[in-house]
């Protein structure tokens, strides 16, 4: 009697990680019910106001859109935010940000990040977990207070989406806030 060995042995301990059903479900349920899609996702306008283009759900303010423009002088003096007409970007004291693109797309969403990274980076506010600051609105301190079993769904979740290249501009420091 012969015994193959399976082709893929290494599989079964990847299958055994893998994110169950449930737990893809209650990382949707929280980026619902944390309202990721307030920023995250392109919007469309119609008779009945702003709705979502779930088409492009979590891929971040859309490459090529630009800001409208903007009167600073009609803002507070010495401290201002205006956002943009669909939510996903943000002009204030720490200059411009951009709404990530969350999907796991390799070369421009988090499709690279680990759960470790991803876990790193709610926890300590930085991009990468050890980069530039996560800039304004992002509520990553109320995000990094969640329980690793939170995140980790979270994190399932955004890498069970479909991956969409879409790159992000790099935020702007504040003396280049026009």
């Amino acid at each position: 009697m012969v015994v193959l060995a399976p082709l893929f042995a290494g599989s079964v301990a990847l299958a055994a990680n893998a994110p169950t059903p449930e737990m893809v479900a209650k990382g949707k349920s929280l980026v619902m019910h944390g309202m990721c899609h307030d920023c995250h996702t392109p919007k469309t306008f119609g008779p009945k106001g702003m709705g979502f283009d779930y088409s492009k759900a979590l891929s971040g303010f859309p490459a090529g859109a630009q800001l409208p423009p903007m009167d600073k002088k009609a803002l507070t003096p010495g401290y201002w935010v205006l956002g943009s007409p669909d939510l996903m970007a943000w002009v204030g004291p720490w200059g411009i940000s951009y709404a990530a693109n969350l999907t796991p797309d390799d070369q421009t969403g988090s499709g690279l990040w680990t759960e470790d990274v991803f876990i790193k980076a709610m926890r300590s506010g930085k991009h990468l977990g050890e980069g530039r600051p996560i800039l304004p609105p992002m509520p990553w301190e109320f995000v990094g207070d969640m329980s690793d079993d939170d995140l980790k769904a979270v994190f399932a979740y955004l890498k069970s989406l479909p991956p969409i290249k879409n790159m992000v501009p790099q935020p702007v420091a504040p003396p280049d806030v026009k």
